[in-house]
This record gives structure tokens, C-alpha cells and sequence, in this order.
């Protein structure tokens, strides 16, 4: 799907394409069963509660209780999507994901809403920027960053068809639509959206578009910028990085997450084990943000797609 183009115009949020689509996924499956932790209503697991109540679980302020729970659940034949903010689920619970989960190899999957700077005015304390590392680092457990609402959907049914542990990161405020009905997501796999020599653009969740506005931008100045999304981060598509670093020889990621152990130093990984080239890695430098607008967060922080232009440059020149 090289060269794709996007209406930036058209908008949904991926937490709100997930609702739908386990509600949706209700319907198929029987063993579907949902949790929440007192924010039904924020997750979106709340459509899946009006569809399917006596399949749905309010567990309340008690994240460790839900996991647990869900943990349980996915080794008895169910299942169960337990949802809550990122930073509540990854942090919160997390010895509960390590032993119930992950160590057991329960078939559960957690959905961690509200995650990066994109969440915006809720605050430093709600902006989750470790939790994919958090999740990466997790034997066991597989992780996906949807960039928008279609591939946020077929996250969710790729997810119910594994058998195992999954992350998966959603995110409040609106991003375009940048697939249609017939794209399909699959562990493992990078999507290639931009094709281009110069350099590579690796980017994941809501830095998609950004990505690909700093590709249009990029052309502008003579410079032909591809564009990968990957969404996958775990298991992540070694093949699609190393001939990215081969055919251009300077990669950029871009992730609304902290540069360390995020998309950006997986990445790394696979290029020092592999086609060492010149990287820069946009994402949230070692701090905590601040409470405004997610576009005024991204801008600030370094994420906006003048900052991914401006590393591609940097790195173009890095490789000589």
C-alpha cells in the first residue's frame, strides 16, 4: 500500500474504533468477555457492556483485581479483554501481568487506553510514555500500536485469534484514517505507506501521520522520505527494518513513547545486530510532559512533523 494519502479530515479515535470492534467481535465469539476498571466509559469497553452484559466485567478501582481476573479467565477457556488507562494498566498491575499473564501464558489481552502525549489535557500523571517498553521487555506478551481506527480493528480480531498474551495501546483523541476495509494487520509485519530512498521513516500509533505529513514535506525540499508503519512492536518485522536500512542507509522512528526501549531502541536493536546505519529516534526525551492539547504536546516535546523533518535531515547527512 505504498504511497497512500490521507484525509486528514476524517477522524477517529482508536480507543472508540475498539469499543466497536470487541463489540463487534462479541458477536462472533462467545468466549469474548470483557473487564473494565471503572472507566467503561473511557476505554469504549462500555459498547461491548450495553451489547453483552452478563459478559462484562466491572472489576472497579482495582487494577491488579482485573488483571488477575483476567488472567485467570484466559487459561479457562475465555477470551478476556481487560481494559484500562495505559499508564494504570501496564504500571499498576504490572506484577499481575508478569505472573498471571505472561508467565503463564494466559490467553488475555490487556488494552491500555489514553497512552502518550496524545492524551492531552488529562495530565503528566495519565500520559503513559514507558508502558510499551514495559510490555516489550515482557516474555510472553505480544504488543501492537494501531495507527487508526481501521487497523485498531483488525488488532483487536488478529488479537482474539492468537492464542497468548497481547498489549495493545489505544489513544484518546482522534487520528485520520489512513486504511480502508480491506487492509489487514498481522503480527510481525510491517505496512510500507511511502515508498522513497532517501530515508526511512519507522513510526508507530499516532506518528503515523506525522510521519507521512513530513514525507509530503520532505518531497518539498527534494527529498524522498518512505514511510513504515509498524505496528507491530513485538514481535517486530526484523526483515522490513534491515531492507529499509539498506536501500536508504539512515532511518528515523518516530513514537509518541519515551526514546528508551520503545519503538526507537527496538529498532536500534535490529540494526546494531544486523545493517548498523545512522538512526535518530523522535519520541519523548527522559521527562514527563505537562498538561495542554495533544498537537501543543507534540509540538513542545518534539514529536510534530516538523521534528521528524528536521531529524531526516540530520540523518541524511549522518550517512554521507
Amino acid at each position: 500500500m505504498a504511497d497512500v494519502q490521507v484525509n486528514a479530515q476524517v477522524k477517529i479515535a482508536t480507543r472508540e474504533a475498539y469499543g466497536k470492534a470487541l463489540a463487534e467481535l462479541g458477536k462472533q465469539n462467545l468466549n469474548v468477555v470483557a473487564l473494565d476498571a471503572d472507566l467503561a466509559k473511557s476505554t469504549k469497553s462500555a459498547v461491548f457492556a450495553k451489547e453483552f452484559p452478563d459478559r462484562f466485567f466491572d472489576i472497579g478501582i482495582s487494577e491488579q483485581d482485573m488483571v488477575a481476573t483476567a488472567g485467570g479467565l484466559g487459561v479457562s477457556g475465555k477470551i478476556p479483554f481487560a481494559s484500562t488507562f495505559a499508564v494504570f494498566a501496564t504500571g499498576r498491575a504490572y506484577d499481575q501481568i508478569r505472573v498471571s499473564v505472561a508467565y503463564s501464558n494466559s490467553n488475555a489481552k490487556i488494552v491500555g487506553s489514553h497512552a502518550g502525549l496524545a492524551t492531552g489535557e488529562d495530565g503528566a500523571s495519565h500520559q503513559a510514555t514507558e508502558d510499551i517498553a514495559l510490555m516489550r521487555v515482557m516474555p510472553n506478551m505480544r504488543v501492537a500500536v494501531p495507527a487508526d481506527g481501521t487497523e485498531t480493528r483488525s488488532v483487536v480480531m488478529k488479537s482474539a485469534e492468537y492464542s497468548g498474551p497481547v498489549y495493545i495501546r489505544t489513544c484518546r483523541s482522534g487520528t485520520p484514517l489512513i486504511y480502508d476495509d480491506s487492509y489487514s494487520f498481522e503480527f510481525g509485519r510491517a505496512s510500507k505507506l511511502r515508498e522513497g530512498d532517501d530515508v526511512s521513516i519507522i513510526a508507530c500509533g499516532v506518528e503515523v501521520f506525522e510521519a507521512l505529513t513530513a514525507s509530503d514535506l520532505l518531497k518539498e525540499k527534494g527529498i524522498n522520505a518512505a514511510v513504515v508503519n509498524m505496528a507491530s512492536i513485538k514481535p517486530i518485522d526484523e526483515a522490513a527494518i534491515i531492507a529499509e536500512a539498506k536501500r536508504c542507509g539512515a532511518i528515523v522512528t518516530a513514537e509518541d513513547h519515551s526514546i528508551i526501549g520503545g519503538l526507537g531502541g527496538a529498532v536500534a536493536e535490529v540494526l546494531t545486530s544486523n545493517y548498523p546505519v545512522p538512526q535518530e529516534r523522535i519520541g519523548v526525551k527522559d521527562t514527563f510532559a505537562e498538561s495542554a492539547k495533544p498537537a501543543e504536546l507534540l509540538e513542545k516535546y518534539g514529536l510534530s512533523a516538523p521534528h521528524i523533518v528536521a531529524a531526516c535531515e540530520k540523518v541524511i547527512k549522518r550517512k554521507g
